[in-house]
């Protein structure tokens, strides 16, 4: 059911939609996410998947997908990896990056011809993400590489993420680690809800749309986390819309910083708040 708001008075330009705990959890999809995605490109809208995580690349969440039962391009997905990659690109082309990650997350470091080092004392920028294999070692790793002088950024910040069977750790306590030892506070967070994302994710929209510059009034985010997809959506200017598939409950929703446009149980009722 919808939060009992008002349905989208714009028309559907884009729609900037979540993947874990919102298409799917685990390797499993969520009932009726397909159809959602399909009644979104029906209005004519351009479905853009954003995720926050950095531990595969781009053809493999397309590969995903397509097995879900989604057509879709590499153009149609971005990562907090990817989102990465351009920025330290753009801003930071020469540094040798240490990254506190996994081998994906490097990989896409690379395909922008960055420097990947595993040595701190070569560290030019630090950037933390989720790492399945984050011990002792790493964090005294990153302890060296960070001083005064060497950027500190984070794909994103989520504290977990949502699995077939529950929740597992994320970014936020590799972040917690690594600014607990070293008394650095992150620069920048990358991922959603960033400024950094929000102008990735409408430059791919208009690029699909073929506008100059989307109007965020007239897309969607669809996500299931209130402090990053409905957060990046607030803020952009988007209609946004919760769904309750992934980490958030109703009960969430009453000490919520931000407040959804519609609340909805999963991605299968989104033509319920559809104009």
């Amino acid at each position: 059911m919808s939060s009992g708001r008002e349905t989208i008075q714009t028309s559907v330009e884009g729609a900037v939609v979540d993947l874990d705990g919102t298409f799917y959890r685990g390797d499993a999809l969520i009932d009726g996410a397909d159809d959602g995605v399909a009644a979104l490109r029906d209005r004519g809208a351009s479905v853009l998947f954003v995720t926050n995580k950095a531990i595969d690349r781009r053809a493999r969440y397309r590969e995903k997908l397509v097995d879900l039962g989604v057509p879709c391009t590499l153009e149609d997905l971005l990562t907090s990896a990817t989102i990465t990659a351009d920025f330290l690109a753009r801003e930071h082309p020469d540094r040798a990056v240490f990254v506190v990650g996994e081998e994906p997350l490097r990989e896409e470091l690379r395909a922008e011809d960055l420097a990947v080092t595993s040595d701190p004392e070569e560290a030019g920028v630090v950037v933390a993400s989720m790492d399945r294999e984050f011990d002792y070692a790493t964090l005294s790793d990153a302890l060296a590489a960070l001083d005064d002088d060497t950027p500190f950024v984070a794909t994103n910040p989520d504290r977990t993420c949502p699995v077939a069977d529950g929740e597992i750790p994320d970014a936020a306590g590799m972040i917690g680690a690594i600014e607990g030892v070293t008394g650095r506070e992150l620069d920048r967070v990358l991922g959603k809800p960033s400024a950094t994302t929000i102008e990735a994710a409408m430059g791919r929209v208009s690029d699909a749309t073929g506008h100059d510059r989307a109007d965020p009034a007239n897309c969607v985010m669809v996500g299931d986390r209130l402090e990053t997809d409905i957060a990046m959506g607030d803020r952009a200017g988007m209609t946004t819309v919760l769904v309750l598939s992934g980490v958030t409950d109703r009960g969430d929703l009453d000490d919520a910083s931000v407040e959804p446009d519609h609340v909805i149980e999963s991605l299968a009722e989104i033509e319920e708040v559809l104009p």
